[in-house]
């Protein structure tokens, strides 16, 4: 085992985990315990008893977000089970507090079915202000999330789709204007289907980029595509976007081609399939640990730009871009529905994070950039008042 392992052990042994509980209110004496404690929560829990609503004034719920995993598709591990998925929620929890302040959460629930699943959330909801799933295998969290936001007055946020999807489309903003392309114009691949994949290609269809492909592990997903290995959701979309592609491998399709999203797996992306894309092509590979192509091997083949999921190379397209100012902001604006619009409205606000100072190494901004969420925060406030 490395040094490097032994410290990453060592620190989440120490404390048993990277998150703890801390107070609000300091009990010193008998009157501090009446205050927070009985006899003053009795008063609490009467005016809550006449007006549930209320618990989100007087109580913790009214800023707690559950981070629900099953650990059934983690990203780069795969299927390691609710309890392996815990270190995961737990660290995203910690980047809640630590980037924006929110209050979060981890829990894992056994891979039950998809009723049960919901039905577990339903009977938890009176806790939690909103709900962020994570790590849900594909079709599985689809039909997760479909659920909970028709039974639950709850932002339910999927972060492998809507915050992967919000994350791009902040890159390809930029990315737009730098290669002076517009941005609905520009044609698109999308390799890999799944929560990330689907998520991404309907928001960029929602924002008017209409000439997308799917392409998934058995090809091109087609329009009528008949082949049992797609579900539903796959078909749906493709049907509804009436965008016909000449071909049914990925080499077929990314001819011509201004845009190449990898949510896939490393090393489906060659060379020459760059150089069979349309003039300065878009390239996002962002398969991890290793991505769908090497960035220097884009880059050679003629990409003029390229993100990658990895803090290794330039623009990494991350997902704490989005989530901690994301829920800040629902939280703050009474926000009940993760919408299209919404998830729009917050790429913008990342895309703008870095106004002019854009280049082909700097397409969003570091994930450490203190601007983020207060601009995210704005702008959605701006959108909603």
């Amino acid at each position: 085992m490395s040094s490097e392992e032994d410290e990453i052990l060592e620190l989440h042994e120490r404390n048993t985990g990277v998150l703890s509980m801390h107070p609000e209110f300091d009990v010193k004496n008998k009157t501090d315990l009446g205050k927070a404690y009985t006899p003053g929560v009795a008063k609490i829990a009467k005016i809550i008893e006449k007006d549930p609503s209320k618990k989100d004034v007087y109580t913790m719920s009214g800023k707690l977000v559950a981070l629900v995993t099953d650990g059934s598709a983690v990203l780069g591990l795969g299927n390691v089970g609710p309890g392996a998925g815990l270190p995961i929620v737990e660290g995203k929890c910690l980047l809640y507090k630590t980037f924006s302040g929110v209050d979060a959460l981890p829990v894992a629930i056994n891979q039950v079915n998809v009723d049960e699943f919901v039905q577990t959330l339903k009977n938890m909801a009176p806790t939690f202000a909103g709900i962020h799933l994570e790590d849900i295998k594909a079709p599985r969290c689809f039909e997760i999330q479909e659920k909970l936001e028709k039974e639950l007055d709850l932002p339910i946020y999927h972060d492998d789709q809507q915050g992967t999807a919000i994350v791009v489309l902040a890159g390809l903003i930029n990315a737009a204007k730098l290669v002076h392309k517009s941005l609905t114009n520009m044609s698109v691949v999308v390799n890999g289907a799944g929560a990330s994949g689907l998520a991404t290609a309907k928001l960029l269809a929602y924002v008017g980029m209409k000439k997308i492909v799917l392409v998934d592990k058995d090809g091109v997903i087609q329009i009528n595509d008949k082949d049992e290995s797609n579900n539903k959701y796959q078909k749906d979309f493709v049907n509804e976007l009436g965008y016909e592609p000449n071909g049914q491998t990925l080499s077929d399709v990314i001819k011509d081609k201004d845009v190449f999203i990898g949510l896939s797996v490393n090393d489906v992306l060659s060379k020459e399939d760059v150089k069979n894309m349309a003039k300065d092509p878009i390239i996002f590979a962002l398969a991890n640990p290793k991505p769908e192509i090497m960035p220097d091997d884009a880059i050679d083949a003629g990409a003029a730009i390229v993100a990658t999921g990895s803090s290794q190379y330039p623009n990494q397209v991350n997902n704490v871009l989005a989530f901690p100012g994301l829920f800040k902001a629902l939280l703050e604006n009474n926000v009940k529905k993760v919408t299209y619009d919404i998830q729009e409205t917050v790429a913008k606000a990342i895309a703008n994070v870095l106004g002019d100072k854009i280049d082909k190494d700097h397409i969003v901004p570091d994930v450490f950039n203190k601007d983020i969420v207060d601009t995210i925060c704005q702008t959605v406030r701006n959108k909603v008042n």
